[in-house]
């Protein structure tokens, strides 16, 4: 095992470097002048060209490349054009906030598609299927940002259960003191009732707007593993030897029936990470998709590129784990 995390982590270096080499290249192209966000409207063209000799911007693309990895392998991604802040700091301190509301958003989209794709699964083309198909469709049609906004306007405008899109907690409240990064649970841990009162408020919509979407692909890949299972040679042998049904459906169907759902599970949620953008600029939420957002817009360099390496990392890791979890839930991988 430990050889293959270890074959699995050296693989990790070919892939970062495709995709520096790709991100490189692909902001180097793109419309938009990153000085334009380092010098005044006012500056004079030669006032501008120090500031992109100074940049590098001046040197071949290969060079700037080069000086750009050279950086990357001494932990240093350069420093944003627009906050003037050393970029990995900045993904440092707004990765908690997406971690937090991400983390909820899946909790959220679990606890709805696991029952949801169970029963579509036992009670297949009956009224409890066909909601279920409804719901999956809905929530893999609908666009995320329209349901943020469509939330925002029923539960705070309209019936007031739900603080306004200003972030993770209100501007009244103090934040808790920082120990995990996440609000609610250092609330908790610091027995801060009004500042978990506040976070957890402001977290539950946009979580479960962003969960709701992720629960259609959930729910669907549970149902179709469902049926699979249950349909299988090994579930009709447990029921002729006299197993109950519930023993049939949790002890022997989902527990094959969970293998391909933890790839999707992990495809879902690394599509959190890079897709949160929305989600986030809809609520105010101060993370790494509003700070890549601004640094699309701005043409940011140096803010985009830490941005897509830090997600591909996080993507691979994430992968790694439930690849480490297949081994350790079905005793076949291991042989």
């Amino acid at each position: 095992m430990l050889i293959y995390i270890a074959r699995r982590l050296l693989l990790l270096i070919p892939v970062l470097l495709g995709v520096t080499m790709i991100t490189f290249g692909l902001t180097r192209v793109v419309p938009g002048n990153p000085i334009d966000l380092m010098v005044s409207p006012m500056a004079t063209e030669e006032m501008r060209a120090q500031v992109a000799e100074r940049e590098g911007l001046n040197d071949p693309i290969w060079l700037q490349y080069v000086h750009y990895i050279n950086n990357v392998l001494h932990g240093d991604l350069s420093d944003s054009f627009v906050t003037s802040q050393p970029v990995l700091s900045d993904l440092t301190s707004r990765f908690m906030p997406t971690f937090e509301l991400t983390l909820f958003a899946m909790i959220i989209a679990l606890v709805l598609s696991l029952p949801l794709g169970i029963a579509a699964a036992v009670w297949r083309n009956s009224w409890v299927d066909h909601v279920a198909r409804v719901l999956a469709v809905v929530g893999v049609g609908m666009p995320v940002f329209w349901l943020g906004l469509l939330g925002i306007y029923l539960f705070y405008f309209k019936l007031h259960w739900m603080p306004p899109p200003q972030g993770r907690i209100s501007l009244y409240v103090f934040a808790p003191p920082t120990i995990t990064g996440l609000y609610t649970v250092d609330s908790l841990l610091t027995g801060n009732w009004d500042a978990f009162k506040s976070a957890f408020s402001s977290l539950i919509l946009p979580a479960a707007v962003l969960g709701f979407a992720a629960m259609a692909p959930l729910a669907r890949m549970t149902r179709s593993g469902m049926i699979e299972a249950l349909d299988s040679d090994y579930a009709r042998a447990a029921r002729a030897l006299g197993l109950s049904e519930k023993s049939v459906i949790m002890r022997h169907a989902f527990r094959n029936a969970i293998l391909p759902l933890m790839t999707m599970t992990a495809i879902v949620y690394g599509y959190m990470l890079g897709g949160v953008v929305l989600i986030e600029n809809v609520f105010a939420w101060p993370g790494l998709g509003r700070y890549v957002f601004t640094a699309i817009t701005s043409s940011d360099y140096p803010a985009i590129q830490g941005f897509i390496l830090y997600s591909t990392a996080l993507y691979v890791l994430i992968f790694l784990i439930v690849d480490v979890l297949y081994v350790a839930l079905d005793p076949r991988v291991r042989l």
